[in-house]
């Protein structure tokens, strides 16, 4: 049963055959830039653009995918884009020209954060559409209420890293789960995975693993597929 407190949520990934959502274990490697290298690969590539093209309005995100995007160095100027993007960040790894982007790239700006001299708050009068939450500490939980209560958000798309996926997921604020997955294998204990954080160290806390609902399975050209589950609530 979904929590009608919250957004209704799905995670919305890209990941090899292996589990994997980056090509390595730093960030200098990056599927979005990478996979358009690979023979065999980015040939299917774009069907997973196109897809996201398709998910919800609001999309959440972390600073550091972004920055490890590029962001922070692009100076063109984007189409207008009709996404609202949540942004989690804290360090920050956003400067002003990566605000300053997602400013003009997108519909709203939500900038989310526990750091009080975050560079955002600088911009704040050059953007009518930028907006920041500050929490002195970030409950997941919290942010999702606050998401609806204060702006309306009645569905939001996940894709951040597999850190705070994780987060979500132990969490049980993750409802649905939409999966592309690459023709590749990418290997190394370290390169980051769907789901990563803290794994479980005894039988007690297998209550924490999230079984799924297969809802949908398409083959898509290339030796891409799509994967859509619904999560059991526990």
């Amino acid at each position: 049963m979904l929590n009608n407190s919250r957004p209704s949520t799905t995670l919305f990934m890209l990941m090899s055959l292996d589990g994997k959502i980056s090509t390595g274990d730093n960030d200098a490697l990056d599927f979005d830039t990478n996979l358009k290298t690979i023979t065999g690969v980015k040939e299917g590539l774009h069907q997973y653009y196109d897809l996201e093209q398709q998910t919800d309005l609001h999309s959440l995100n972390t600073g550091r995918v972004l920055s490890k995007i590029g962001l922070n160095t692009r100076n063109n100027v984007p189409a207008k884009s009709p996404v609202s993007f949540i942004v989690i960040d804290n360090k920050p790894h956003l400067n002003k020209n990566g605000i300053s982007y997602l400013c003009r790239w997108s519909a709203n700006l939500l900038l989310v954060t526990t750091n009080k001299n975050h560079v955002a708050f600088e911009l704040q009068a050059k953007y009518d559409n930028l907006k920041i939450l500050y929490y002195e500490k970030l409950d997941l939980g919290i942010l999702l209420v606050d998401l609806k209560e204060k702006y309306q958000i009645e569905k939001l798309t996940i894709q951040s890293g597999g850190t705070l996926n994780s987060e979500f997921l132990r969490q049980n604020l993750i409802d649905f789960v939409h999966i592309v997955i690459a023709p590749i294998l990418v290997g190394g204990k370290d390169t980051s995975t769907l789901i990563d954080g803290s794994s479980i160290t005894n039988i007690g806390e297998l209550v924490n693993l999230k079984p799924l609902k297969l809802e949908a399975c398409h083959v898509l050209e290339k030796s891409y597929l799509q994967l859509n589950y619904k999560v059991f609530k526990t």
